[in-house]
């Protein structure tokens, strides 16, 4: 596949509030879900693991988080349907997986699990990838691109803006390629 480029593409966002109205440091964005399960190639009906995904059942939208899907987190306080550290081996079973850590130490500070916990961008692509099968797909919505490891694609790297005054951010979309692929 020389001809291959992966997608790039600049989404503006706005903030969304919660179900109830409320609003949480590191929510997602609004709109951010349905677009990511587009480039992540699960429709709303199939399951999709939202890693270090704290409170994205509430996300008051239908469409950004499906009736299948699943979130897996380490603060029991938001009653994560798996209570583990995503640097450790992920549930199997899911057509896709998005993940939206803390982007750095100190934003990791500010969640019960503390700075301490902060997980490595990098090991969490490598994990989610290991917990799919060839053909589907993860992404990650991090200050940083992380690099696809081996056996896998970049397939999309778009940048996310919320308003005047904020870092961007880069939503990356790796796909698990089958053996011998290339």
């Amino acid at each position: 596949m020389s001809n291959y480029r992966p997608i790039t593409d600049v989404w503006i966002l706005a903030r969304a509030k919660y179900a109830d109205g409320s609003k949480r440091y590191g929510g997602y964005l609004g709109g951010f879900p349905e677009r990511a399960r587009t480039l992540l190639g699960a429709s709303i009906d199939e399951p999709v693991l939202h890693v270090c995904g704290g409170l994205a059942r509430q996300y008051p939208y239908r469409a950004g988080f499906g009736p299948q899907d699943k979130t897996l987190d380490l603060d029991p306080a938001c009653r994560p349907d798996f209570l583990q550290d995503a640097s450790h081996p992920l549930p199997t079973g899911f057509r896709a997986m998005l993940a939206d850590p803390p982007y750095s130490e100190d934003d990791a500070a500010k969640y019960p699990p503390g700075a301490a916990r902060y997980p490595s961008p990098n090991l969490l692509v490598r994990n989610m990838l290991a917990s799919l099968r060839p053909g589907q797909r993860c992404g990650i919505i991090h200050y940083l691109w992380p690099s696809p490891p081996p056996g896998a694609r970049s397939v999309a790297a778009v940048a996310i803006l919320c308003g005047f005054n904020n870092r961007a951010r880069v939503f990356s979309v790796f796909e698990r390629e089958f053996a011998g692929s290339k």
